[in-house]
Formats: C-alpha cells, structure tokens, sequence
C-alpha cells in the first residue's frame, strides 16, 4: 500500500520524533534527510526520488477530487505524459520553502530535462500535497506535475531541427568540402523491357566520365536488383557529380526506366581531391546510429574518417531541439497542440581551416592518377611547414599513406646517411670512396641495383649514382646511433602534435654491423611515412627542421618545438649532392622540368628477403615546394616515383 508522511507533531513529541527520524535515516543510508520540519518536506523528496527511479511505492497520491491513486498508475501517467522523453527522467531538486494553508502546501520543484545534443531543459514546477484525515500528506496528483501547460491526453514531444554543417577550408579561407550539386540515376524496373540493353548502355556512359568525377560503377547487380524491386519502385543506380552527369547527359537521360532527381551533397572539388585526408560526409548509417543514439538521428550527415571524421562534433554544430505538446487521439495517433514549451536554435557547425592548397594537391591528384599500386604523394612549403598537398592513390582505399605509411625509405635515406657523414668529418662531397659490384658485412651480401660498379669515385658521385655498397662500407663511421641522430636532427621519430594522425618514423639505432650497413642504405628496421620523409628533406632545404603543420583553425595544442639550426657546411655539401641526382644521377628525368633547380633522391626499399620486391620512392624540392612519392611494390624508383614527381612539378608548373 502506498505510504504517505504525518504532519508535524505536537512540540512535546518533536524533538524525540526528529532525532528517531534521523538515527533511521543515518542507519539505512535514506535517499531523503529531513529539512529540520517533518511533513510535506518528506513527501516532496520521496516522490521527487521516485520519478526519478521509477519505483513510487513511498509516495501516496490523491487526484483534486480526493479519491487514491496507486503509484503504479502514477508511474505509468507519468511515462505517458513525458512522451519522447520519458527514456530519460529528468533531474529533480526541490527549490525554495514549501508554503502550507490548511490541509493544501505547495513546493517547488526545479526539472532538468536532458535533451538530444546535449541541450538541457530546465523550469521550475509548482507540486500541490493534500494532508489526508489520518495526518499523513499525500501529492495531488495533476499533469501539471510534469508541466504546468500538460493536460490529461497530452504528452510531451521532440523537434529536431539540423545544423547547417560547415566546410573544410584551404588556407586561403576557400571551402574544399562544401554543399554541392549532384545527380541520383534511378531506375523504374517496371518501365524497362531490355534490361540487359540498359545496363550495357549505362556501363559504357559511366565508364566515360572522367575518374576524377567518378569512382567506376558495377553494375553487375542492377539486373538482380530490379527484379526483386516493385514496379514502381525507384532503384538507386549510381549518384552523380553535377559535372559528371553533365558529361553523359545525353547518352542516358531518354533510356527507358531512368530518373534523374537532384541533391546536394557535401563534397570535395574532385571525387580524388585529398580524400582519404579529408574522410567522407555521408548519411548516418547503422553503426553511427547504434553507437551514438544521442547524437545522431536517421537522415543527419555524419563525417566518417579523415578530418570529417575527426572534427565531426566541430563541422556538424549542435541541433536545434523543440519540445512540444502533442495530444494522443482515440485510435492511438497524436496530434500537435500547437504549444510549444522549449526550444534551442541550432547552431551552424565551425569550419576546419587547413594549409592545403588547391592548386598543389590537383597536381598531386593529377600525377596519381592511374596508379594500380597503392601509393602517395605529400608536399610542404619549405619557408613556413605547411602541408600543401596529401594525395593518395587510387589504390590506397582510403587509407591516408601520405602520413601513416610505416614503410622503409631505401635510398631515399641516404640524404639523412650522408648528413651524419659529413656532420662527423668522415666524408666531404670529394672523398674518394670505392663502389664495387657487392659488398661483404658480417657474412652478408650487399649490392647495387644491377649490379652497377663505379670503382674508386668522389663520395657526390657514390650519392648521386645510389651506390650501395659505398654507404655500408661508410655506415661504421656513424657509430651506433649516428643515424638516428641524424634522423632526429631532421625531425624524424620526434612526437608531432598535426591535428591528424601521423607517422614520424623509426630510426634504426645500436643494431649489430649488418643491421648498421643496412640502415645505412635505408634498410634494416628504419621505417617512415612519406610526410616524414617530406619533413625531413624540407629541412635540408630551410637548413633546420620545423614540424609540417596542416590545421591553421583549430590550431594544435603543443607542436613541436623547431629544431636547431644544422650544420651550414653539411647542409650545403648535401644540397650540391642532391642537385648532383637530378644532374647527373638517378633522377635524371627531372632535369629538364620548368621552373628552379630540382634537388632530390631516389630509392628503391626492399621490404622482404626477396631483392626482387621493392617500394620506389623520391623525395626532393623545387622552389619553396619540398615532397615525397611514395609507391608500394612499385620496383625501380626512376621507373615508377621520379615520372610521378615529374608529373607533379611540371602540373604546378602549369
């Protein structure tokens, strides 16, 4: 039977009464104390604990007639009126003095809705008790009790209202990923009677848009999917850049069965443009709906990987949400009442502000572009450390290779070899140093790429030429970790702060002879990512290291710290060397591209015991512009790497 609270006794019993209370309380850990008055203040905090538990069996109720209510009639009131909020009870605090006249007090009851977005509403409630003939106070029931504009019928509802997402930025403020127009091909199953002939023609139309619009289309289920599908119904086939669609216009648009509804999207300028960086706006999808029912709503955009996915709470803004009152009606629906009790204005999502620039990563795109093997290409302005481009092949899947890629460098990292050289005094560009066909170190066999020899030649000459067998026999000369203090000199391994994952690099250090010559040569158990290797060569270029930066707005916390300035004589030497590749060395296709001097390195890293599996690479700068390409599996550098860095250069030539 529901319990309901004595009014305050006579004063000869009080303070026996009150100090029994509180050794009661005290020994069964009570939810509610006792203000210092026994009576309604009881009855207020049982119930106000009850709602928010959900069990009332310590609360008596009475409606304004007079006549009992069980408290699981309460409960159940309760639930009904609080409709669409009822899966989360409110906060209840009992505000100010309860006011008593008669056998009528009335509280005040403080109520904080926890709303979707984390929005919270919060209103103050009258709360009427009645004492009842035995003493005892009981809480007047009237839906009221939940809001004081609540009637019996009524319950209360949410609107939600989306946020205007924004836009990724480049670093002249210019949104990247921004609303744009795109096409839906649809098709009718009931309108078609040759669906073998309509998808031939839609597979020849698609596969002649051009790759930087459209990813290919498989249409090898759309005649499976259109049989299952109602006649009427309209099959999503492919959705479409504005652009895209454009282009193939007339080649589809009067094929039987077709619809072509417009929308917006949230997109990049190409379908290429720094996507795996970037990530993916997209409808939320099961898993984000499952995961974060709070947050998201069926039709909400949601960032998935890259920055849209990192910076998806800043880029989405926060919902607008409504309550109102609904009326439920006699066959079970609601209808809207008109009363609007709360409502929060969304706010517009914060734009993420990058370093990219748009003409440097279309070029970087650009000399991707085709590649079967997953590959990359990163770029940073020499004077400032920006990243200006992190493109990344077809084949990379949308993972970022540009920047966590933890691969060896080869002889890319005889730059980094040949620094800790010269920093020692151990060579100048003019030792002679010997280049046989192999090599011997502790019993194991190096050689160069077929087998080339150069006998006895300037150590420029063993760097521009790539001789392997030159650097192991110089690799004792770095001592056991020469190299990896010549790789931290250029920022390789330090811990970055870029606002997105990054790879710095692992420099072998203290290995054993063999493990020494062939870190040397960039072997071994040195590892980098392509933005490392872009860090690094920058900073032989600017002649100290500073960390890439890439987010302008929201800055990162803690870059960082620049390093010191490097040796001017080793620093020069290196420069004249890794001219020397481009002049008369491996990267010889690139001397006849438009614009500065190029400077650079190629490398060819076995990632295997096999010699015939190797990654290509080259790294160098033009200008103010340092970079690194990087292409798995894909044999010799000067076949692979330098024609895409030509690409490159002579695309930001353009």
């Amino acid at each position: 039977m529901p319990v309901s609270y004595p009014v305050r006794p006579h004063r000869h019993t009080r303070h026996r009464l009150v100090a029994a209370a509180a050794a009661v309380l005290l020994a069964t850990g009570g939810l509610t104390a006792c203000s210092g008055e026994d009576g309604p203040e009881q009855a207020v905090d049982a119930f106000l604990n009850g709602w928010h538990s959900g069990d009332l069996r310590a609360v008596g109720f009475v409606e304004a007639t007079g006549a009992r209510l069980s408290a699981d009639e309460v409960a159940k009131r309760l639930k009904t009126l609080s409709g669409e909020l009822a899966a989360a009870p409110p906060s209840l605090e009992r505000t100010g003095e309860i006011t008593t006249k008669g056998d009528i007090a009335t509280a005040r009851v403080r109520l904080t809705w926890p709303l979707p977005a984390g929005t919270r509403w919060t209103y103050d409630n009258p709360l009427r008790l009645k004492r009842g003939g035995d003493d005892r106070w009981q809480v007047i029931w009237d839906p009221a009790v939940v809001h004081e504009k609540l009637e019996e019928g009524d319950r209360l509802a949410l609107r939600r209202e989306t946020a205007q997402r924004a836009g990724v930025l480049d670093a002249s403020g210019q949104p990247i990923v921004t609303p744009r127009s795109v096409v839906r091909v649809q098709v009718v199953p009931g309108e078609v009677t040759d669906v073998p002939g309509l998808v031939r023609r839609l597979d020849a139309a698609f596969k002649a848009v051009r790759p930087a619009l459209t990813p290919p289309v498989d249409l090898s289920d759309l005649p499976k999917r259109l049989k299952q599908a109602d006649r009427d119904a309209q099959v999503e086939v492919v959705t479409l850049r504005d652009e895209a669609y454009r282009q193939i216009k007339p080649r589809i648009y009067e094929l039987p069965g077709t619809r072509f509804p417009t929308d917006t999207m949230m997109l990049a300028p190409t379908r290429e443009f720094a996507r795996a960086l970037l990530g993916s706006v997209d409808p939320a999808q099961a898993d984000d709906l499952q995961a974060h029912p709070d947050r998201y709503v069926r039709g909400d955009l949601v960032g998935h990987g890259g920055l849209q996915g990192s910076y998806d709470e800043r880029l989405r803004g926060v919902p607008g949400i409504t309550v109102i009152t609904e009326r439920l009606t006699p066959d079970g629906a609601t209808e809207p009442t008109g009363a609007e009790l709360f409502r929060s204005d969304p706010k517009a999502g914060q734009p993420v502000k990058t370093t990219l620039d748009v003409a440097t990563q279309n070029a970087a795109d650009a000399a991707l572009r085709g590649q079967t093997r997953r590959s990359a290409l990163v770029a940073v302005r020499i004077s400032d450390g920006a990243v200006l481009a992190a493109a990344n092949g077809p084949g990379a899947a949308g993972e970022n290779l540009a920047f966590t890629a933890q691969v060896p460098p080869g002889s890319t990292f005889k730059m980094v070899s040949a620094l800790g050289l010269l920093d020692r005094g151990a060579v100048t560009p003019q030792t002679t140093v010997d280049c046989p066909k192999t090599s011997e170190v502790d019993g194991r066999i190096f050689k160069n790429s077929d087998n080339f020899e150069l006998g006895a030649v300037p150590f420029a000459t063993d760097f521009a030429r790539s001789c392997n067998t030159a650097f192991t026999a110089l690799a004792p000369k770095l001592g056991p970790d020469g190299l990896a203090q010549a790789g931290r000199s250029l920022g390789l391994e330090a811990g970055w702060d870029l606002g997105a994952d990054v790879f710095t690099g692992k420099v072998s250090a203290n290995g054993g002879p063999t493990e020494q010559a062939a870190a040397a040569i960039g072997q071994g158990t040195t590892v980098v990512s392509p933005l490392a290797m872009a860090g690094a060569t920058a900073a032989v270029a600017r002649g100290r290291w500073e960390q890439p930066k890439l987010l302008l707005d929201p800055a990162p916390a803690k870059p960082a710290p620049a390093g010191p300035a490097l040796k001017p004589e080793s620093v020069a030497a290196l420069k004249t060397m890794m001219r020397g590749v481009v002049t008369a060395g491996t990267g010889a296709a690139l001397a006849k591209v438009p614009g500065e001097p190029v400077h650079g390195k190629t490398g060819t890293a076995e990632y295997d015991d096999n010699p015939a599996h190797t990654h290509a690479w080259f790294v160098g700068w033009q200008g103010d512009v340092a970079f690194a390409v990087f292409v798995e599996q894909g044999g010799s550098s000067t076949t692979s790497a330098v024609p895409i860095a030509e690409r490159f250069l002579r695309g930001l030539a353009r």
